[in-house]
Parts: structure tokens; sequence; C-alpha cells
């Protein structure tokens, strides 16, 4: 059989996109594919649909990375609302219990801090998360409940920015597999009123910076502006942006080649302790991919390997 043809072409790098309300994270990247024409294109942890914010959008080879800011921590401002909570514990379910708000600011001051640091969070039912190989949300979509697990989480920072009647605003920063409509309903029943998620805004996806996103809006005026879909990929952030939280190690031309047909190199001893995984580059800075230290031969393997096309 003959090679797949692609559908698009070979770009490769990332957008920080800032995902308008009520469109689902898997659209967005639909429209970023078709604005840069590009072959491949994928999120790096979506966002529900009432969300907005930084959304990281990998093109290409970029994507091999994409788990690399799933497990990032990120930054979130939320307006929760009290005295109501609902099915999907955010704006978009169905209230299931409604209770007065008699909360003042020093017990609301007292709650957030059993929040602060590590603990452990039961995750949504309208979550991603799998059970028995189908998502959470499926089962709630269907009226039912399964069990879910208690999940260790860490809640870095959790700032009260505002407090009017029943609405509280708050800035979370937070680490991997944290849900922020969780942390708000757990909140709501510790206040003993209730509550769920009235407006979310992710601010921060590791150490991106909120002034580098730009809209879809805008994106696709950009994209009537130019001659060609090439002219758009100014844009885009480097291929190894995702990774930058690694250490890098640079290859000579034969480990290198070596690298990138699967096989594995080894750093001098006065560079341990090792660590687990490293950016990999050539003498000129090429980006080629990642290795993953393996304990039985204290060698490198090839674990992301960039095919430039």
């Amino acid at each position: 059989m003959g090679r797949r043809r692609k559908n698009g072409r070979d770009v490769h790098g990332m957008i920080l996109i800032d995902k308008p309300q009520g469109v689902t994270s898997n659209r967005v990247v639909q429209v970023v594919r078709r604005l840069f024409n590009a072959n491949r294109a994928g999120h790096t942890g979506a966002l529900d649909p009432l969300a907005t914010g930084m959304l990281p959008v990998c093109l290409g080879e970029a994507t091999k990375f994409s788990q690399l800011l799933l497990d990032a921590n990120k930054s979130y401002r939320v307006v929760a609302k009290l005295g109501q909570r609902t099915d999907t514990s955010d704006a978009d379910g169905t209230i299931v219990e409604t209770r007065p708000v008699a909360v003042s600011e020093a017990e609301l001051l007292a709650a957030l801090e059993q929040f602060r640091g590590p603990i452990q969070q039961v995750p949504s039912m309208f979550s991603a998360l799998k059970y028995q190989g189908k998502p959470l949300y499926e089962y709630a979509r269907a009226g039912k409940t399964v069990p879910r697990e208690a999940r260790s989480i860490t809640i870095f920072s959790l700032r009260l920015v505002a407090f009017s009647g029943d609405e509280v605003t708050l800035d979370v920063d937070c680490s991997k597999g944290t849900y922020i409509r969780s942390l708000v309903d757990d909140l709501g029943q510790v206040l003993g009123c209730g509550a769920h998620v009235k407006v979310l805004r992710r601010t921060a996806v590791t150490h991106y910076p909120t002034n580098a996103m730009i809209t879809l809006s805008d994106l696709e005026a950009r994209v009537e502006s130019l001659a060609a879909p090439t002219e758009l990929d100014a844009l885009l952030l480097p291929l190894d942006t995702p990774a930058l939280s690694l250490p890098a190690v640079t290859l000579t031309e034969q480990e290198c080649k070596g690298f990138r047909h699967g096989q594995p190199f080894q750093l001098a001893e006065n560079e341990s302790p090792p660590a687990e995984r490293l950016r990999v580059y050539d003498d000129a800075n090429c980006f080629w991919g990642m290795a993953k230290y393996r304990d039985s031969d204290g060698q490198y393997w090839p674990a992301r390997v960039v095919i430039y096309g």
C-alpha cells in the first residue's frame, strides 16, 4: 500500500488561543488547523465550553509534546455563585439544590484555607476521565453515577479577589488534574450553602504569559489580510516551547544522527545525577526531541523524535 496522503501542509509550532465562551476546545483546534492549513493539530488540555482563556494549540510535530503541557501547572480566575448547586457544578447545568446564603467574609476565608496545599479531590462526573473505557461525562449524560477515586492535587495559591452578596471571585494556581468545578462545589458544601461556577477563565499555563494569547477572531482577520497561510507562521511559538521545563543537551553530529534513528546516548559521568528527561539539540541549536533516562543501562533513549517535513 502507498503512503497516506497528507491533508494540509507541514507546519510545526504552537499558538496560544484565547478561547471564547460557548465553543468546545476541539472546535478551536479545528479552526486553527484550517486557518494554518496544517496537517496535524491538537490542544493540551480541554477547557469546558463555558470557560474562556488560554488554550495552547500544537501544530505538526509539536503535538508529540502536548502531554508535557497537560501535566503542567495552570492558573484560573473563577466567579462562584453561592446558594445554588447544579448537576454539572457550573452554570451550564440544571439547579438541583438551593439554599440561603449567610456567609461572612471571615467564614469564607476560613473555608478557603482548607483547600490550600496538597488535597484530595473527587473528579466531577462531567469530567473526561474514563471509567471502564468510557468518559465520565457519558455516564453523567445518561443519568448514571459511577465510582470515582479521590485524586491527589495541589492548590499552590487560592486568593480571594472579591466577595459581594452571593458571588465570590477567586484566583487559583493549581497542579495538573485539578477540576475547578469540583473545587467550587466542595467549597459550597463546606460553607453550607452550595455553589457552582458562574464564570471561569484560564489565565496561564505553566510559563506562557497571558499577553501572548490571540483570539480566534483576530487570527481569522489576519488570515484575510495575508497573501498566503505561510505568512501566519510568524505567530507560532517555537516547536520546543512545551519542553522548556526540561534540561537541555547538545549532541554531536554523530550522536544526533543516532538519536534520530532510535539509538541511545550516554552523558559524561560528571553530568550526573541524571535527569529523567532531556531536550535534545544538535550543534546548530536545532531541536530534535526528547530523551528519557533508563536506569538499566545508564543511557538516554529517544522518547519523542522530531521528524521535519
